[in-house]
């Protein structure tokens, strides 16, 4: 019989999940569905499967490093188990309150950092790995951002530009015995190639936030032995694909609009660097934060271009960092792949938003506002936010554990 503790349990990590699922559909889909690619439902489908298989698979040895490695498995009662996730929830909202998203890995850990030091039982040396790979995957992102936004982003905007047609991409082809999908009327064949590598990458992200961000919603369940490793995955998925089909459609609309801000190559370039890193690290069993190394990716792209010298027309819209800040009220909208600014904002930062921006010169001069680029400010805002987050689930779960009962 199921006790009513563990049903409190699974309601939190579902609650967990759903959220992640919300934010992470934004990010993996955000270009798709903002170029018109892919409707909603299609978008919270593949991002169902593909998470799943990325906890599935590569996910699996994150969830090992969170449910037994950081502190001992037995560490996990129900009652802590709860009181992890609660954490983890509490990030979740705190993040979208503040106006920028928190790493739920980072808070996962954070959290259990807290345990391990109230008990006395924190692993030290895998804790020294994970942190050591935190600062170095970061860093990893915005160089080689900054390397593709100062040397190759304007030959790729000429290679995959995209020109979308009107009606449909593809057609079923009745000519012959067997009915084929053909090109629409409309539709070149770089068009049809671009579309699909739109598509691809958009899973590529999916796997990756599955990897990452599954286990983060069902690890201290899995670890004090409530569900099996595979039940754990199985339910953290199912969580996120429920945000994928609910919330998510909010969120899918703000970086929709958000794409007029920042141009879907640029968005696509952060994907795929951002992906790669996070895999790699759920490959090596290291909690990954997506959140803050596609930061990084947003600020080195946007660095690389500010420093670089441009033609007018190669400048198809600004990388900011605040292209990963969630929605505020009364502040601009911006989402997982772009900022859009009111109408007014430009002025607001001091300039005419109808005045054409001048050719960037190589050292970032020659632009009528250069923070349109690479913004300082915001950038130390973002990155102080994403890392007071888990201090604070650190700092509260180590009171928690430590001096309140029956915790303590």
């Amino acid at each position: 019989m199921v006790s009513g503790l563990l049903l409190v349990g699974l309601a939190v990590a579902v609650f967990v999940g759903f959220n992640i699922g919300g934010s992470s559909t934004s990010v993996a889909f955000g270009p798709a569905v903002g170029s018109k690619t892919l409707s909603k439902f299609g978008a919270a489908a593949l991002m169902t499967v593909f998470a799943f298989l990325g906890g599935w698979t590569v996910g699996r040895n994150v969830l090992a490093t969170l449910g037994g490695r950081i502190v001992p498995s037995d560490a996990f009662t129900l009652g802590v188990s709860i009181a992890v996730l609660f954490f983890i929830g509490f990030a979740l909202f705190l993040s979208n309150y503040v106006g920028v998203p928190a790493s739920t890995s980072m808070t996962t850990v954070g959290a259990l950092v807290g345990l391990g030091l109230a008990e006395g039982n924190l692993n030290w040396a895998e804790m020294g790995r994970i942190v050591s790979w935190w600062l170095v995957s970061p860093l990893i992102a915005f160089w080689v951002s900054g390397v593709v936004g100062r040397y190759a982003y304007p030959y790729l905007v000429r290679w995959f530009e995209i020109d979308q047609s009107e009606g449909s991409l593809l057609v079923l082809d009745r000519s012959g015995a067997i009915p084929r999908p053909a090109l629409g009327p409309n539709t070149t064949t770089r068009e049809f190639v671009g579309t699909a590598a739109v598509i691809v990458i958009s899973c590529y992200m999916a796997f990756s936030a599955g990897a990452s961000n599954v286990p983060n919603a069902v690890a201290p369940l899995v670890g004090n032995g409530a569900l099996s490793l595979e039940q754990g995955l199985l339910l953290g998925a199912v969580a996120l694909g429920l945000g994928a089909f609910t919330i998510a459609r909010r969120t899918l609309d703000t970086v929709g609009n958000d794409l007029t801000e920042m141009p879907i190559l640029a968005a696509l370039v952060v994907a795929v660097v951002s992906a790669t890193v996070v895999t790699v690290l759920s490959q090596l069993g290291v909690p990954a934060s997506f959140v803050i190394i596609a930061t990084m990716s947003i600020v080195g792209l946007g660095w690389g271009r500010a420093t670089r010298a441009i033609e007018p027309d190669e400048d198809d819209g600004p990388v900011s960092v605040d292209a990963l800040t969630a929605d505020a009220p009364d502040t601009p909208t911006v989402g997982a792949a772009g900022e859009r600014d009111r109408p007014d904002a430009g002025a607001a930062r001091g300039r005419d938003p109808a005045t054409p921006t001048e050719p960037i010169q190589a050292n970032g001069e020659g632009v009528s506002d250069p923070s349109d680029l690479f913004e300082p400010g915001r950038t130390a805002r973002v990155i102080v936010t994403q890392n007071l987050v888990p201090t604070v689930a650190t700092v509260a779960a180590y009171l928690l554990f430590r001096f309140v009962p029956p915790f303590a």
